[in-house]
């Protein structure tokens, strides 16, 4: 599901896996030029009581591509990303960003608990991840 040219996301999946008839059907009601932008598919998961990473295979398998990642990771035009680093950071923000690592990474929905838990954008923390060289993942979509 990443922001490639030609659509083959559902090549991702596991040959015969089915996309979720409710879940394909939200998609495709919402999608915009054969795209789905990350809060949509969040929305879509709230309300199907569903979890992203279902929406974000049920994308996949439609051939339909994510877009506009709220981490800024991924799906913008010209350049993909907007996330830009910085260097600058307030040690209890670095430390709790470290403190939540798995594997040397941070997990996208671990980037969205600290967000939230020092109010501030998601955006912010991938800018701070990008500029001490953290890598985020997985996606809660499956994007990456």
């Amino acid at each position: 599901m990443s922001s490639e040219s030609e659509n083959s996301f559902s090549q991702k999946q596991v040959p015969g896996t089915q996309p979720d008839p409710m879940v394909a059907q939200e998609i495709k009601k919402r999608r915009r030029d054969e795209m789905l932008p990350c809060a949509v598919a969040f929305e879509i998961a709230k309300e199907l009581k569903v979890s992203p990473l279902d929406v974000g295979k049920t994308a996949d398998l439609l051939d339909i591509s994510l877009a506009k990642c709220q981490l800024g990771l991924f799906g913008y035009k010209p350049d993909k990303k907007i996330v830009k680093a910085v260097d600058v950071a307030p040690a209890e923000l670095l430390a709790a960003i470290r403190a939540a690592m798995e594997n040397e990474r941070l997990t996208c929905e671990a980037a969205w608990k600290i967000a939230e838990r020092f109010k501030i954008t998601k955006l912010k923390i991938s800018s701070v991840c990008e500029g001490q060289e953290i890598k985020i993942k997985p996606c809660q979509l499956g994007a990456f």
